[in-house]
C-alpha cells in the first residue's frame, strides 16, 4: 500500500520532460557586433543601396539628357527622379513592417524583381514620351527600390550595437559607390554608338548581378521578429515621441533641399560654360567624395553620438548650397562637388543611426525606420520639382539655390532642438 502511495506521489517523468520553461525575450544585449553573418549583411546591404539610392543619385545624367532633348520642362523631368526617390523612402513603411514581421527575405526578393524589371522597361521607353519614362523610371523603379533600401539599412540593427553607426555608414556608402560607377557607365554609353536603349540595358544587367549578391548575403535575426503581443511595437508611444516627430520634420526639410546638386549640377555646369567632358564627371566626383563622407563621420558618431555629428554637417551643407550662387568656373564647381559630396554623404548616412538611437528595442527598428523615411520622403518628392519651377525657362539659379539652402537650414534647426531635448532627457552630452 505504501509503495503505491509513494509511486503516486512521484512526478510523472514524461510529463516533467514536456514542461516548457519561459524564455526571456531577446534584448539589445543579444546583439554581438561583427561575425560572419554581420559582415555579410553589411556587404549585401551596401550592394542593395548601391543599386537603389546609388542609381537614383545618378539621375542628374538623365535630367541633363531629357532636358536637352526637350522631353519636357526641367521641373516636369525632375518629377521622374523625385518620384523615384519618394517611393524609395516611402517604401520604408511596408518594408520596415515586413522586416519586423520576419519577411525580410521575401520583401527584398520581390523588390529586386520589380526594380530590375522596370529598369529594363526604361530601356524600351521612347525618351520623347514623358509618360513612359514617368511610369517605368519614376513609379516602377521607385516602388521596387522602396522594398530594398530601408530594410537593407534597418536589418543592420539585428547584427550591430556598439558599432551600429559604422556599419550603417558602410551600407550607406553603397549609395556613393553606385553614384560613382553608374554616371560613368550611363554617360559613356549614351554618347557612344550603343545609345540610350543599350546604355540603360547594360546598367540593368549590372544592377541584376549586384542584387543577386545582395539577396544571398543579407540575413535577418529571427529572434527579433515581432510575433507575440509582448514584443509588438508601441505605435501610440512612437507617434507621441516628441524627439522622433521632430526628427522626421528635420528629415523632411533635409530631403527637400539636399538633392539639388545630384539632380542639377551637371546641367548647372554646362550652362555656365564648363565643357561637357568635365561636366559629365561632376556627379561621379560628387558621389566619389561622398564615400568617405558616409564612413568616417559615422565612425565618429559611434563615439560622439549621431545627433552631435549630423547637426554641424547639415549646417555645412546649407552654407555650401548658398556658396553655389557665387560659383561659375570649372575649378570652383569641382571644389564644390568634392566638399558637398562629403558633407551631403555624411548627412544622408547619419540619419539612419539617428533614428535607430531613438528606438527602445530592436523589434521596433523597422517600424520607426518605416514611418520616418516614408513621411520624410514627401520632401524628396516635391523638393526637386519646386527647384525646377524656380529655375524656369530662363534658369534663375539664385532663386533655386536660395530655396534649397533655406531648407537645409531649417533641417539643421529642427535637429538641434532634438539634440537639446535628448540631452535633458538622458542627462548626457553624447547624443
Amino acid at each position: 500500500m505504501s509503495s503505491k502511495v509513494e509511486l503516486a506521489q512521484q512526478p510523472d517523468k514524461e510529463t516533467h520532460d514536456q514542461i516548457i520553461l519561459p524564455v526571456e525575450p531577446p534584448s539589445v544585449e543579444d546583439i554581438v557586433d561583427g561575425g560572419r553573418a554581420a559582415w555579410c549583411t553589411a556587404i549585401g546591404g551596401s550592394l542593395a543601396v548601391a543599386t537603389t539610392f546609388g542609381y537614383a543619385n545618378s539621375f542628374g545624367v538623365y535630367q541633363d539628357l531629357y532636358t536637352r532633348s526637350n522631353t519636357a520642362s526641367a521641373s516636369a523631368i525632375s518629377w521622374i527622379g523625385s518620384t523615384q526617390l519618394f517611393f524609395l523612402l516611402a517604401g520604408a513603411l511596408p518594408g520596415g513592417k515586413l522586416l519586423d514581421m520576419g519577411y525580410f527575405r521575401h520583401t527584398t526578393l520581390v523588390g529586386s524583381i520589380i526594380y530590375v524589371f522596370c529598369l529594363f522597361m526604361v530601356s524600351l521607353c521612347d525618351p520623347q514620351k514623358y509618360y513612359q519614362l514617368y511610369l517605368a523610371q519614376g513609379l516602377g523603379m521607385g516602388i521596387g527600390s522602396g522594398l530594398l533600401y530601408v530594410p537593407a539599412l534597418a536589418v543592420q540593427s539585428h547584427h550591430w550595437r556598439a558599432r551600429r553607426a559604422f556599419a550603417m555608414g558602410i551600407v550607406a556608402s553603397g549609395s556613393s559607390i553606385g553614384g560613382l560607377i553608374f554616371p560613368i557607365i550611363l554617360n559613356q554609353l549614351f554618347k557612344s554608338s550603343l545609345g540610350f536603349e543599350w546604355g540603360v540595358r547594360i546598367s540593368a544587367f549590372v544592377v541584376l548581378a549586384m542584387l543577386i549578391g545582395a539577396n544571398l548575403l543579407m540575413t535577418p535575426k529571427e529572434k527579433f521578429k515581432s510575433t507575440s503581443s509582448g514584443d509588438r511595437p508601441d505605435i501610440k508611444g512612437i507617434m507621441t515621441d516628441g524627439p522622433y516627430l521632430l526628427t522626421i520634420l528635420g528629415m523632411f526639410f533635409g530631403n527637400w533641399g539636399v538633392f539639388i546638386p545630384y539632380f542639377y549640377l551637371q546641367l548647372f555646369a554646362i550652362l555656365h560654360g564648363v565643357s561637357p567632358t568635365t561636366a559629365f564627371y561632376l556627379i561621379t566626383i560628387l558621389n566619389g567624395a561622398a564615400i568617405p563622407g558616409r564612413i568616417f563621420p559615422n565612425m565618429l558618431a559611434d563615439y560622439l553620438g549621431p545627433f552631435n555629428t549630423i547637426t554641424p554637417v547639415l549646417l555645412a551643407c546649407g552654407v555650401l548650397i548658398y556658396a553655389l550662387i557665387g560659383i561659375s568656373t570649372a575649378a570652383g564647381i569641382i571644389v564644390f562637388a568634392i566638399l558637398y559630396g562629403f558633407m551631403s554623404g555624411a548627412a544622408l548616412s547619419l540619419v539612419a543611426p539617428g533614428v535607430a538611437v531613438l528606438a527602445k528595442h530592436p523589434s521596433e527598428i523597422g517600424i520607426r525606420f518605416g514611418l520616418a523615411f516614408s513621411l520624410s520622403g514627401f520632401g524628396a518628392l516635391v523638393g526637386s520639382p519646386v527647384t525646377g519651377a524656380l529655375l524656369g525657362s530662363r534658369f534663375a539659379w539664385t532663386n533655386a539655390i536660395a530655396f534649397n539652402g533655406a531648407s537645409m537650414t531649417v533641417s539643421f534647426i529642427f535637429l538641434i532642438i532634438v539634440r537639446q531635448i535628448l540631452v535633458k532627457r538622458r542627462g548626457s552630452q553624447i547624443i
